[in-house]
């Protein structure tokens, strides 16, 4: 996938009524200090389109970005930040699961886990939840260039055992520093976009 445009469309806060979409969505999710703003904006190389923070919970709304016109790529609140109420962290997970419910043009469902660290309750809550919303979560461990490459398959291990993830699950080492995984995402974006245009061209296959 060859970006040529990338802008900020829609922003829905706890309030907000969820745009009805058009074209196709893939969600990116991940706890508040996983490097979720890092990744969008390595993917669409720019470097401030989704703000970046050193206080984790940054994004506490869902932001729509449009690429190439042809799809959204849809950043979900982080999850597990402490400092706010445990108020408004349950108003942010209905938020997520409204959407996780209620969109149609979600196609896919991206889940960062940081690489260096086991998952936590938070995370396997999440990969749970996705899976109960009928999606196969697609894993991105994050911060790759924080281990050695020695330790990458270790740590994957680790994750996916932890989760209970299925044998094909697909999961992706992933540095916003180092660009490590970028082009493996990108080819799986190709995938779905492909996989959705030939369904919407075959409409019959799908009843």
């Amino acid at each position: 996938m060859k970006i040529k445009s990338a802008e900020l469309e829609c922003v829905c806060g706890i309030t907000s009524k969820l745009p009805v979409n058009t074209l196709p969505e893939i969600a990116f999710c991940g706890k508040s200090n996983v490097g979720k703003s890092s990744l969008i904006n390595t993917l669409v190389n720019r470097k401030a389109l989704a703000r970046t923070s050193q206080s984790p919970g940054k994004t506490q709304t869902i932001n729509f970005y449009n690429l190439n016109k042809e799809l959204y790529m849809v950043d979900l609140p982080g999850y597990g930040y402490a400092q706010v109420s445990k108020e408004v962290r349950e108003k942010w997970g209905k938020m997520i699961e409204k959407y996780l419910r209620t969109s149609k043009m979600l196609c896919a469902v991206f889940l960062l886990i940081d690489i260096r660290h086991e998952p936590s309750g938070n995370d396997v809550m999440m990969y749970d939840w996705i899976k109960n919303n009928g999606y196969e979560p697609i894993i991105i461990c994050t911060k790759a260039d924080k281990i050695s490459k020695g330790a990458t398959q270790k740590n994957l291990k680790i994750i996916r055992d932890k989760l209970k993830c299925k044998k094909d699950t697909i999961m992706i080492p992933f540095s916003s520093q180092t660009k490590q995984g970028k082009e493996e995402v990108y080819t799986l974006m190709d995938e779905i976009l492909q996989r959705t245009s030939q369904n919407a061209s075959n409409p019959t296959e799908n009843e």
